[in-house]
């Protein structure tokens, strides 16, 4: 039996496993002892999470769509008509008119050829991913605070050296399970753990104080904490004075914050939120650890630099243990934005609009480059529909169930031109696309990922694809070399890599391919071979601004509540407020997030037979009291219908969600949560939209209400069963 070491495809943790290999199959996995981040345990995604390769559902064919059906196609008939196709549109539209939405579960090697297509050969800066829907506001905020959107700090020094950990907008235990074990293990030392979100958590029964705030008062409750620091002297003037700008008008800014107020606002008792304040303010080594309780907000950017703010006035920054951690939700959304698949900026975060920038990659491409800013994820849908965007190359995303407002985003595809999707399987938005590429998935190819840490580590091939599956960068190699550009003709996975450390190296040319051999990886930055890699960003009060110095940005929430009588004024606030209320007609309060057993779209996770028997179906969180009033009793059907459309769906009737408020998810493509959300209400910093809130109403449905619902939306999104492997290599 072989055994292959590798890294999870599943969260940001970046868990090493080792796989069990026989007769070409993986067989089992177990987890590496060895490695610093997991040690050996992973979460049942981990354990039971690989049953997906060897699915008999696996494309193995491309597929040209002909009148309205799928036809199966040579790779080379496929490849040529697509060049030629993208080909005619970018000559009658112009370079603009095409878009890419990259890979946050494909390595950056894949995503590093994705971008490079998109600039070199298509001549658009038009591409995104899933980092827009997620942790975008993670990097705008950090950029404006610390001038690096990343994780700060390790996961092992969270269990190591964070004597407090201050958890907020993370269901840590369902979503990063491996971080949350770092969290025990840093409670068994003594250390304390503050818990603040709308829902009780597994991390919520295990805090020393759990705050239960309102969904979408995180500005509020976090200008409390500063306010109170401030109040009782418990901030280091010392290094404020040495390392940040803006502490004045920051003090001024939350002087109406003060925990009084802030109960009238939220109805958080004022003890409650001076002494998270106290104990945070007083650690040795105090962590934040938040995710898309944070930032999935049209003023996500403001709660990040609220959460800065935070860190950097209490000195808690820079060294082990001690920093702001954000927890990525994917294998390689950190990989994704660092390798440049984001509208504004190529590899290493480097700007687009910087013409000595652009400058040094056309050299290194042999190409004219754009200087204008591409388009956003969510800026895409409005674009098909206004005529500007022709062509949409969709890359290991199933957008039709990850992105808010799914009926729109559908209405949006049908206005193409030219819809392209390389995936494993037929998903839910490869149904609605003109051609269709089978690929490659995880354990079928090598590469490496960087994980929410920023640990880049290597990720290597166990089992074969299937027969007529092919790589993402063999797929962009050979389209780009049909439309006449040359300067992607790798001969694999690592001579991509190499060519990412000759150009951006002061980040990665001291990671390469044979130093993370026997390694369990490297942090960036690493410029290079003798460097040990950056665990730890920001020491000694070196941020990376244009100043040098922290920047402390004011946060304000809904002003209109506040005081106007003083007239404050502030040089550079930003602001917050609830895009959506809830009203007699939606007086429920949707909000969404996942769940331990599922990941993301559920293409892969829920063709894991373990896993899908845990969790075979969507459940709609309902309070008791709720229940009561609208006469449903757990595992009832229900109907949550919002502005955008409605879904059926069983409760699950449980006090972990407040009056009021009702949670749910985007696993079921039968119940998807994401039919439900709104894309109208961006992020005025970032683009991401509102998740996190969403107006809706609930009732009771019966039976033949949720038959009728299954029936229709069987007929949209059933598999058309005629594309499906059934040779032995498909099920191997």
């Amino acid at each position: 039996m072989e055994k292959v070491k590798t890294i999870c495809p599943y969260c940001g943790t970046g868990c090493s496993m080792e796989l069990q290999v026989k007769d070409g199959r993986i067989i089992e996995i177990k987890g590496d002892a060895a490695h610093p981040v997991n040690q050996g345990e992973l979460c049942l995604k981990g354990y039971y999470g690989y049953k997906h390769l060897s699915d008999n559902r696996r494309l193995t064919s491309p597929l040209i769509k002909k009148n309205g059906e799928f036809e199966r196609a040579s790779w080379d008939d496929a490849l040529d008509y697509l060049a030629e196709r993208l080909t005619a549109i970018k000559a009658e539209h112009g370079p603009d008119s095409f878009a890419l939405f990259a890979s946050a579960r494909a390595n950056n090697e894949d995503n590093y050829a994705a971008q490079k297509f998109t600039r070199a050969v298509m001549g658009t800066n038009n591409i995104d991913h899933c980092a827009r829907l997620c942790h975008a506001s993670t990097v705008s905020g950090l950029r404006m605070t610390l001038g690096s959107g990343s994780m700060t700090n390790g996961i092992p020094e969270i269990g190591s050296d964070s004597d407090v950990i201050l958890i907020i907008g993370s269901n840590t235990a369902e979503c990063h399970p491996l971080i949350a074990r770092q969290v025990i293990w840093a409670k068994e030392r003594g250390a304390k753990l503050i818990v603040i979100d709308p829902r009780w958590s597994d991390m919520a029964n295990k805090a020393d104080l759990f705050i239960p705030l309102r969904v979408g008062y995180n500005i509020p409750v976090i200008n409390a904490l500063i306010h109170t620091i401030i109040r009782e002297n418990l901030h280091k003037p010392e290094f404020i004075a040495q390392h940040t700008d803006g502490f004045d008008e920051l003090a001024r800014s939350v002087e109406d914050y003060s925990p009084e107020n802030v109960q009238i606002m939220t109805g958080i008792p004022a003890e409650q939120l001076i002494a998270a304040a106290r104990i945070y303010a007083n650690a040795k080594a105090a962590a934040i650890l938040y995710a898309m309780g944070i930032t999935q907000f049209t003023h996500g950017t403001g709660n990040v630099v609220a959460l800065s703010n935070l860190a950097v006035i209490t000195g808690q920054i820079g060294r082990p243990g001690a920093g702001v951690c954000p927890l990525r939700g994917q294998n390689n959304v950190q990989g994704a934005c660092d390798l440049g698949s984001l509208p504004d900026v190529y590899p290493g975060y480097l700007k687009v609009t910087d013409e000595k920038i652009g400058a040094h990659f056309e050299a290194a491409w042999d190409a004219t480059l754009s200087r204008k800013l591409g388009l956003q994820v969510t800026q895409v849908p409005a674009a098909i529909e206004e005529g500007k965007l022709r062509s949409l190359f969709v890359f290991g995303e199933n957008p039709l169930m990850s992105d808010p407002d799914s009926g729109e985003l559908r209405h949006a595809f049908a206005h193409l031109d030219l819809m392209v999707v390389t995936d494993m399987f037929m998903t839910e938005s490869a149904r609605l696309a003109d051609v269709v590429l089978p690929v490659a998935g995880w354990g079928e190819k090598d590469g490496t990922f960087t994980n929410t840490e920023r640990r880049v580590q290597r990720v290597r091939k166990a089992v074969p694809p299937p027969d007529g599956a092919r790589e993402d960068w063999w797929v962009f190699s050979e389209l780009a070399k049909r439309m006449g550009y040359g300067g992607m003709a790798y001969d694999g996975p690592q001579a991509i890599w190499d060519e990412v450390r000759r150009l951006v190296p002061a980040t990665y040319s001291g990671i390469s391919y044979e130093r993370l051999e026997g390694n369990p990886g490297l942090c960036w930055p690493c410029p290079d071979e003798g460097h040990p890699g950056t665990p730890i960003l920001h020491q000694d009060g070196k941020f990376a601004t244009p100043t040098h110095k922290a920047q402390l940005i004011p946060v304000l929430f809904d002003p209109d509540i506040l005081p106007k009588e003083k007239g404050l004024t502030f040089e550079r606030p930003l602001l917050g407020h609830i895009a959506e209320h809830v009203s007699a007609e939606y007086p429920y309060l949707l909000t969404t997030g996942r769940r331990v057993h599922h990941y993301h779209t559920g293409t892969m996770t829920r063709k894991s037979p373990v896993l899908d028997q845990l969790a075979p179906e969507e459940l709609i969180e309902l309070n008791p009291a709720d229940a009561r009033a609208l006469k449903v009793r757990d595992g009832d059907f229900i109907r949550v219908e919002t502005r955008r459309g409605y879904i059926v769906a069983r409760s699950l009737v449980t006090d972990r969600v407040q009056p009021r408020m009702i949670f749910g998810t985007f696993h079921y493509w039968e119940a998807s949560c994401n039919e439900l959300t709104g894309a109208g209400a961006l992020d005025p910093d970032c683009g991401i939209p509102e998740y996190k809130i969403s107006a809706a109403n609930v009732t009771r449905s019966s039976p033949a209400d949720a038959a009728a619902w299954l029936e229709t939306i069987g007929k949209t999104t059933k598999i058309n069963m005629q594309f499906i492997g059934t040779d032995s290599q498909s099920r191997r």
